[in-house]
């Protein structure tokens, strides 16, 4: 006979990603402004560029909120994402497919911001 502590644990395992996934899409049906999301794993290296990118971004936009891994991140991801009010949502920047070498998948913060300028006009 199997243990009952294992089918509870994936019980409450199963109801925590179904409270998850609601809140994510409670939190996302009232955006009335659009907002800048930047995805990056979480090494130091990702870091350091999520951050200057950030910063270039909210220089250059400061009434756009800039969030930064808002749900975890994919492992090797760096991608900056707009999310628009009505739903949609425009890549600025990919760079799951980009390198080796690793310094590919990190976009200047000009060439993003030059991207955002496209789809704010």
């Amino acid at each position: 006979m199997a243990p009952r502590s294992r089918k509870r644990k994936a019980e409450a395992a199963m109801v925590a990603a179904a409270e998850k996934r609601e809140k994510l899409a409670d939190s996302g049906e009232g955006m009335e402004e659009a907002t800048v999301v930047i995805e990056h794993c979480t090494s130091r290296v990702y870091g350091r560029n999520a951050a200057a990118l950030s910063q270039a971004l909210r220089l250059e936009a400061p009434e756009l909120p800039v969030k930064v891994n808002p749900t975890k991140p994919r492992r090797g991801s760096f991608e900056v994402t707009l999310l628009r009010p009505d739903g949609s949502s425009a890549e600025l920047w990919t760079g799951i497919k980009k390198g080796p070498p690793r310094k590919l998948k990190f976009p200047e913060p000009q060439e993003v911001v030059e991207e955002l300028k496209k789809y704010l006009s």
